[in-house]
């Protein structure tokens, strides 16, 4: 079994508008968020193999704040500069070119090319946005990353800091 993990930037902040896009920091929200959905992976026990990470500010510090929950070595995340602005193609190539003693890869980047990624492996079921912080996990039942398909894979959860909030009150 393989399994992909992808991980959508915390919420950034747009106060300062000189700022590229690239360097956008978290706002207050993404600094709540990004270690309260760490907690909710390590309450499911989700130890990723490998961390693969955009470089972007916002992606790069949600890929450490999680880390840091899950107790995974921040020296041990990879950025991978193309994966700013990456395609799901591109995020296909990635996964297909992983060592086959990865297990759990997780990934941290941007929609829309998360977006579209988890729709394009998902067999019977469909995201119409991964929000900030979200987490979608998907399976495959194959032994290496190559044989990962397109509509082959199977969620196991996907999950959002808005599913916490109480909107009742």
């Amino acid at each position: 079994m393989k399994t992909i993990i992808l991980v959508r930037h915390a919420k950034s902040s747009w106060k300062d508008s000189s700022l590229s896009d690239f360097v956008r920091p978290l706002n207050k929200r993404g600094k709540r968020n990004a270690p309260f959905m760490g907690q909710k992976l390590k309450e499911r026990h989700i130890m990723p193999d490998l961390i693969l990470s955009s470089p972007a500010k916002r992606a790069r510090k949600t890929a450490i704040v999680i880390a840091k929950a899950l107790d995974y070595p921040k020296k041990k995340i990879k950025f991978k500069g193309k994966m700013y602005h990456a395609s799901e193609r591109y995020l296909v190539e990635v996964v297909k070119n992983l060592d086959d003693q990865i297990e759990t890869v997780m990934l941290f980047g941007h929609n829309p090319s998360f977006n579209d990624f988890a729709n394009m492996l998902l067999k019977k079921y469909r995201i119409d946005n991964i929000p900030t912080t979200g987490v979608c996990c998907i399976r495959f039942d194959c032994n290496r990353w190559r044989n990962v398909r397109d509509g082959q894979g199977k969620i196991v959860f996907f999950d959002y800091p808005k599913r916490y909030t109480d909107t009742s009150a």
